[in-house]
C-alpha cells in the first residue's frame, strides 16, 4: 500500500514518520519542505503538489490545522481531487467540522474513490510513538481495507460509524479536555492561594478522583513552568467553536461551552493566538499574583510506553 501524507507539522510529522517506520512507501507534502526533510533522508518521496501525490498513492492522507486549509489542499486546481480515481482513498486526520469534510467526501465518491475520517487524540507525545488512538468514520469495507495503515499510526482504533461521525466524537473529547483544563488552572491556583504545596496538590489530584489524562499531562507542564503541549490557543479555540455549532446546529442548550468559548478567546487577546494553551492559567496567575510553578516537573511530556501494535476497539 503506498501512501501519501500533506501536512506536517507537530501531529503530521509524527504520524508520518509511523508510516514510515512501519515499512509502508511513503509520499509527503507540507508548504515548509524543510518539515519534510528527515523524512526524505529515510527513504519517503517528495511530492511535487497534492495532485502529483494523490495519482501516485493508494491512500492520500492530510492532517492540517483548519478546515479551510484541508479544503484549499482539496480543491485547488492541482489539489487532491484532481488526481484522485476509482479504488483510491482520502483520510482527513485533521480536527475538522462534520459538515465540511461530508461536503468535501461527497466530492471524493464522485470520482469513485472513498472518504474517511480519522482524527487522532492522546497527545503529540503518543503520536511520536504510534501509541496515540484512532477514531475513524467511513464504510466499514473502506476501515477494514485500512485499519493496517491505521494500527501502524495508532494503538486504538475506533470504527465510530458513517464519514463524520469521527469529527463529531473527537471535537466532543477536545471539548472535554479543554473543560478539564480550565478547571484544573482554577484548582491549582485555588491550591496554591490556600497555602498548599503545589507538588503536593499535584499528587493529591493524581491519586484521587479528580485525576485525568489532561492532569497527568498538561498540570506536569504547567508546574514546570514551559506550558509546551505542543497546542496552542487558536487550535483550542477551533475546536471548541466547533464542538459548539454542532450543539447549534443539534438544538442543545449549551451553558459551559459559551464560557470555555469566552476564556480562550480572551487568553488569545492577552498572550497571542499561537501561545500554547496551558498557558491560560496566565489568567488566574495575572489576576492573583501567584506563580503556579513547581520544582521537580518535565518540561515536555514523552510517551515512556514502547510501540506496541495498534488493534480495533469494539464498543460494548
Amino acid at each position: 500500500m503506498k501512501i501519501g501524507f500533506v501536512g506536517l507539522g507537530n501531529v503530521g510529522g509524527k504520524l508520518s514518520a509511523s508510516v514510515l517506520r512501519n515499512g509502508f512507501e511513503l509520499w509527503v507534502r507540507d508548504l515548509d519542505r524543510s518539515a519534510a526533510q528527515s523524512l526524505i533522508d529515510n527513504g519517503a518521496h517528495w511530492a511535487n503538489s497534492p495532485k502529483e501525490m494523490a495519482e501516485a498513492v493508494d491512500v492520500i492522507i492530510t492532517c492540517l490545522p483548519s478546515p479551510a486549509a484541508s479544503a484549499a489542499v482539496m480543491e485547488a486546481d492541482d489539489g487532491i481531487l484532481a488526481g484522485l480515481s476509482k479504488g483510491k482513498i482520502w483520510a482527513e486526520m485533521s480536527t475538522t467540522d462534520e459538515a465540511e469534510v461530508k461536503r468535501l467526501g461527497a466530492r471524493v465518491v464522485a470520482v469513485g474513490a472513498e472518504p474517511v475520517d480519522c482524527p487522532v487524540s492522546g497527545g503529540c507525545h503518543r503520536a511520536a510513538t504510534g501509541n496515540i488512538a484512532i477514531f475513524a468514520g467511513c464504510e466499514r469495507a473502506t476501515f477494514e481495507t485500512i485499519l493496517p495503515l491505521l494500527t501502524a499510526m495508532g494503538r486504538r482504533v475506533l470504527h465510530t460509524g458513517p464519514l463524520g461521525s469521527a469529527s463529531v466524537l473527537k471535537v466532543v473529547t477536545n471539548y472535554l479536555a479543554t473543560a478539564n483544563l480550565i478547571t484544573l488552572c482554577e484548582a491549582l491556583v485555588t491550591s496554591k492561594a490556600a497555602g498548599m504545596d503545589l507538588a503536593t496538590a499535584y499528587e493529591a489530584i493524581r491519586i484521587s478522583s479528580g485525576n485525568s489524562f489532561v492532569h497527568e499531562t498538561e498540570s506536569q507542564v504547567i508546574l514546570n513552568g514551559s506550558r509546551d503541549i505542543n497546542f496552542t490557543m487558536d487550535l483550542v479555540s477551533k475546536d471548541i467553536g466547533i464542538f459548539q455549532a454542532i450543539a447549534d446546529r443539534a438544538g442543545v442548550p449549551l451553558e459551559i461551552s459559551p464560557k470555555l468559548i469566552e476564556i480562550f478567546k480572551d487568553g488569545e487577546k492577552r498572550y497571542g493566538p499561537r501561545e500554547w494553551s496551558p498557558n491560560i492559567i496566565k489568567r488566574l496567575e495575572d489576576a492573583t499574583g501567584l506563580d503556579i510553578r513547581a520544582t521537580g516537573f518535565p518540561a515536555e511530556i514523552v510517551d515512556d510506553e514502547p510501540e506496541e501494535p495498534g488493534y480495533e476497539v469494539k464498543p460494548v
